[in-house]
């Protein structure tokens, strides 16, 4: 147990801090269009809307290739394969990221967004379409470093985005001194350019560790036997994710209807539990490396071990970073917001957003051993099981109970997806060793 601790540790702190820095980044973006000007952040906050919730899904959809590349680490030619198909997913994923980005301001003007802010959007959507591309194959790079071990490779692709962003947006958005003021069309060459070196040193260091030239790891021909393998794990959780936000916002809009204070209390704590739940996603990774290296030809304590050693690193981190929260409230709101009442909203959900974190972190952890396993279907139907109500009901409860009510049940949907993905992970995990294990995709020489 001991070194298996170990090993999550070693490769979590680096995506930790990597994911700490992309957070940072974003924030950088959104302070510095608040200061140049409110359309141009609405109009920000508009594409975020779909850029986001499509940049996770994809994100989630090229994980898929972590267990395959994990199970076949030692095999230089076999990583390569799943590389190959790897691409070809996140291309396919990236794509219909795109699409939905770039259409953005047709759902803008049907969604009655004001006009001035839809006509604010200017290229921005065209070119965080084409930053999605390149996350798509980033994220997809990122994954199989992180499956191969990699995990410092990944922290430093991370701070170089961070370093990027910090540089460029005020630059282009503001333009200071002789620079032009690009405005809302700065920051999204900013995140373009971020994104861009960041998957440069994703492809350079995947170079640098298979010893293969770029062309040669990603050009690949088509299979598509070996592209519906991957999407069966990935395409689930690319699912979960959508769902999962989905029903956020739709909570969102539940506190929305109570009121304004409200709706502002529920976003700071919405964005506290996010920045806490982070270290779960860390860990999450250094899970599925461990159960995939050990499903076949380990014994069943051993593929569970992994995951009781995650669920120890992840929720001791989660308690740690909340207990911080509490004992630093009264800094950590102020940073947030100086209107009283919405302080006192945040502060009297602070116990239910740290049990909402400790079971979202908990579930978590679960759900990325069932990825280890290659069987991610059932933490999807857990989630549309399980949130669905949540979301049916939403705007009774808020409206009878406020946010507390609204919050309960949150962590009351939450304590159902322990029960459920861990009772999940023990079902599907003694399947997997019961099963003989064969190889996801067949030699390169025999094909």
């Amino acid at each position: 147990m001991r070194s298996d601790l170990k090993e999550i540790v070693r490769i979590a702190a680096p995506l930790y801090l990597s994911m700490l820095a992309i957070t940072a980044g974003a924030l950088v973006n959104t302070a510095v269009l608040g200061r140049y000007g409110t359309v141009s952040l609405a109009a920000f906050a508009v594409v975020n809307a779909v850029y986001i919730p499509a940049s996770s899904a994809i994100t989630g959809a090229v994980r898929g290739v972590m267990p395959f590349v994990s199970s076949k680490a030692e095999d230089r030619e076999g990583v390569l394969a799943v590389l190959g198909d790897g691409t070809w997913l996140a291309l396919f994923t990236g794509a219909l990221g795109s699409v939905a980005v770039v259409a953005v301001p047709l759902l803008a003007r049907g969604g009655g967004v004001p006009d001035e802010v839809v006509a604010e959007l200017g290229i921005f959507p065209y070119v965080l379409a084409v930053s999605l591309l390149l996350t798509a194959v980033g994220s997809m790079a990122s994954a199989v470093l992180v499956g191969l071990g990699h995990g410092r490779s990944v922290m430093r692709a991370g701070l170089l985005s961070v370093a990027v962003t910090a540089v460029l947006s005020p630059a282009l958005i503001l333009g200071p001194g002789p620079l032009p003021t690009l405005g809302l069309n700065g920051a999204g060459l900013a995140m373009l350019t971020a994104t861009t070196m960041s998957t440069v040193v994703y492809l350079r260091e995947l170079r640098r560790h298979l010893e293969t030239p770029v062309k040669a790891m990603l050009v690949r021909r088509l299979r598509i036997h070996r592209l519906v393998k991957l999407g069966k794990v990935g395409i689930p959780m690319a699912g979960t994710v959508l769902v999962k936000f989905t029903v956020l916002g739709v909570l969102a809009l539940a506190a929305a209807r109570v009121g304004t204070s409200s709706a502002a209390a529920h976003s700071i704590a919405i964005a506290l539990a996010n920045l806490t739940f982070t270290a779960a996603l860390a860990v999450g990774p250094a899970v599925v490396r461990l159960v995939a290296n050990r499903t076949a030809g380990h014994a069943l304590s051993d593929v569970r071990a992994g995951v009781w050693a995650g669920l120890i690193v992840a929720t001791s981190a989660l308690a740690t970073i909340g207990a911080l929260v509490v004992l630093l409230r009264d800094v950590v709101i102020v940073g947030f917001t100086s209107d009283a009442v919405v302080s006192a909203g945040v502060l009297a959900l602070l116990p239910l957003v740290i049990v909402v974190v400790l079971a979202d972190g908990v579930q978590a952890v679960a759900g990325f051993g069932m990825t280890g396993l290659k069987r991610t279907m059932p933490s999807l139907l857990l989630f549309l099981v399980c949130y669905g109500p949540l979301a049916l009901s939403s705007v009774p409860v808020a409206a009878g109970h406020g946010l507390t009510g609204l919050w309960t049940a949150l962590a009351f949907a939450n304590a159902l997806l322990v029960m459920g993905q861990i009772l999940a992970f023990l079902r599907e995990s003694k399947k997997a060793c019961a099963a003989e294990q064969r190889s996801p995709f067949r030699s390169p020489v025999v094909d």
